[in-house]
């Protein structure tokens, strides 16, 4: 998988010149004219074959000297989309653990279109789950229902959203081996290929061509990264002339190993490269939020931040437990009366009215540079507590049942509650 910086160029035929497409432009602002033109034409299914590689011009590019079977080379996720596929896999994980059994295998449908600024690439826009549960090849789902709910959802979409269907991902939660992190589960199973070749056989034709992601859960949750692959099934008729060719490209000699890695169809199916696609006001905000306030690191699970706020161990940061957070904060207060004590005693000659806690004293603001450092570092310590409170909150709020956020909004209200009570009394 690779992260693309998303712009390309593209040769304007009534400039006869070369035209730079920002990201936005290519993944946000849909051309219809120019999709439709893309739809239409349908290259996908036009693109020849060369008789001989040998004789095949060295000039040409890489793209034009593939054959109509891998004519599509990468596939584009936005950050939604990624995000919902994950989090259904990751949901059909802890449903199946819930349940005493192995993980749930689960599946679901992308919208998105072919790329008209790069006919090689296919843009997924967003995803949607769908009914189906399955052990490996086992599926727990009516067939009737599922079609129903596909065409239910496709009326729908129709009137709001320029996109198709035009792919389905799902997911191969199988154990994760201790020692062999770095093999995936990411494979078209015999089952899965003639599934593919259906979608394909049925909307390639009407310019809709269509694609299949398979997501490793397991792993995913090991390594904290997506770990995902995409892939297109060979027509029937197609035969590889290299012979031991992967799908990801690799010449593997050993049948064991190419039956391991790809399944029993390893010559059947090929991969595709995954990027993903961000605009530049989200990927300007994204990068704001995560070198300036770290949130990321405050959105855990209970039980899980231990660790300081600042990234240093779970010291006195807004990281660490309630009661380390206190003493920090009352060692700065301890600091900062000390120092005021201080300059104030040096400024009147020793009196001891002089100093904050006394009375008819005064401390004038040329001598605020002896406390600055230290009333910096109760700022900072009270924001970084009070951001990781809020974000507890949020998390709180949005993560859990819908019959347990009153009981949060009790908790949180609580607390001030009795201050006020206090007060008043």
């Amino acid at each position: 998988m690779s992260s693309s910086a998303n712009n390309v160029s593209i040769v304007d035929a009534s400039k006869s010149s070369s035209v730079v497409v920002s990201a936005d432009e290519r993944f946000y602002a849909v051309d219809p004219t120019r999709l439709q033109t893309l739809r239409d034409e349908k290259p996908w299914t036009k693109v020849a074959e060369p008789a001989d590689p040998s004789t095949a011009s060295s000039s040409s590019s890489s793209s034009s000297n593939r054959p109509v079977a891998k004519f599509f080379e990468s596939i584009s996720l936005s950050p939604s989309a990624v995000t919902k596929i994950m989090m259904h896999c990751q949901s059909g994980v802890e449903k199946g653990v819930a349940q005493g059994g192995n993980p749930i295998e689960v599946m679901g449908l992308m919208l998105g279109r072919p790329d008209p600024f790069k006919p090689t690439n296919l843009i997924v826009t967003d995803a949607f789950p769908l009914p189906i549960e399955g052990f490996e090849t086992r599926v727990i789902a009516d067939d009737q229902s599922v079609i129903n709910h596909m065409i239910s959802l496709g009326e729908r979409l129709e009137g709001t959203r320029k996109e198709k269907f035009m792919g389905w991902y799902h997911s191969h939660p199988f154990d994760l081996v201790v020692g062999e992190e770095s093999r995936s589960h990411c494979f078209l199973s015999q089952t899965d290929l003639s599934t593919q070749l259906q979608w394909q056989r049925a909307e390639d034709p009407h310019g809709n061509p269509f694609a299949a992601i398979v997501v490793d859960p397991l792993r995913s949750m090991h390594l904290g990264t997506p770990q995902l692959k995409a892939f297109r099934a060979y027509p029937p008729e197609y035969q590889s002339k290299i012979a031991n060719e992967c799908p990801d490209g690799s010449i593997i000699t050993s049948e064991r190993v190419r039956l391991e890695r790809w399944g029993s169809c390893w010559n059947r199916y090929y991969e595709m490269n995954v990027e993903y696609y961000m605009s530049d006001a989200s990927r300007s905000i994204l990068g704001d939020l995560t070198q300036n306030y770290l949130w990321m690191k405050s959105f855990r699970r209970d039980g899980q931040d231990g660790d300081g706020g600042d990234g240093s161990g779970g010291g006195g940061g807004a990281g660490g437990s309630e009661s380390v957070k206190v003493s920090t904060l009352r060692e700065i207060a301890t600091d900062a009366r000390t120092a005021i004590g201080s300059s104030a005693s040096n400024m009147i000659g020793g009196g001891g009215g002089g100093g904050v806690g006394g009375t008819g004293g005064t401390f004038p603001i040329s001598k605020a540079s002896a406390i600055e450092p230290v009333v910096q570092k109760l700022r900072t310590t009270a924001t970084k507590a009070l951001t990781k409170q809020t974000a507890r909150c949020v998390h709180a709020k949005v993560f859990s049942p819908p019959n347990q956020n009153r009981n949060v909004d009790a908790d949180v209200v609580a607390p001030a509650a009795q201050t006020e009570n206090k007060t008043g009394n």
